[in-house]
């Protein structure tokens, strides 16, 4: 009987393990894997382009769209632009993209939102653009960041960056 009780104790602990393990895959929020996306915007110029989702610190939800573009002459630019629902932050562009390791490294990034309004004079608060070009090189493809958005209306806006994230930044800086 004591041997009866020994195996069904085991077979019990064994199916609450797996249900356990089941119950863990279906509601852990995966994060999602993007491709890199590759567009012709005129003769001669491509754009590769990573986009993620990411929220903040609030749960606000942001795109961030790391892109390396290439012109007909052969020269390249890499950027991130972030990009919040309108109201989510009013950016300062008087200060940089602060990227911060976690180990506590921390990298800054030029705001080069003035590239992509038409009327520089009114850029829209919740969208910025920052080059990564002269940083991309240093940024640790093992580790997580957090971007710290500088923010006029409330605190700098916090975003996390998971590993896998970082290294599509990178390999998508090296196309060519």
């Amino acid at each position: 009987m004591g041997n009866f009780v020994q195996k069904m104790v085991s077979q019990l602990a064994a199916i609450a393990l797996l249900g356990a393990c089941l119950l863990s895959v279906l509601v852990y929020p995966w994060p999602a894997q993007a491709a890199i996306r590759q567009l012709e915007e005129a003769p001669g110029q491509v754009v590769y382009q990573s986009r993620q989702t990411v929220s903040d610190q609030h749960g606000n939800t942001w795109q961030a769209i790391a892109f390396n573009r290439i012109r007909p002459d052969g020269s390249t630019r890499f950027y991130l632009r972030l990009v919040g629902f309108p109201g989510t932050a009013e950016i300062d562009r008087e200060r940089p993209l602060t990227l911060i390791t976690s180990l506590g490294q921390s990298l800054t990034a030029a705001d080069a939102s003035s590239d992509i309004f038409t009327d520089a004079s009114a850029p829209e608060a919740n969208v910025g653009q920052y080059d990564l070009q002269p940083i991309v090189s240093q940024l640790p493809a093992a580790i997580p960041l957090q971007l710290r958005l500088p923010n006029l209306a409330a605190d700098d806006v916090v975003l996390p960056i998971a590993p896998s994230v970082i290294q599509e930044w990178k390999t998508t800086a090296t196309y060519q």
